[in-house]
């Protein structure tokens, strides 16, 4: 499955990131690469729980 990931720079450092087709799924890092491997597990923790939750 592919989902849209929207990364934001923070003001200060770092970077947010969320997934809008998974409501709530949200992460951040300190680098782009981190935030991108930090957004990447968190959807795979997200998917896993609507899974147990099933």
């Amino acid at each position: 499955m592919h989902y849209t990931v929207i990364l934001e720079k923070e003001d200060e450092s770092g970077y947010h990131s969320l997934v809008p087709a998974l409501k709530g799924c949200h992460s951040q890092g300190d680098t782009l690469d981190e935030a991108v491997t930090n957004i990447s597990e968190a959807i795979e923790v997200y998917l896993e729980s609507l899974k147990a939750a099933a």
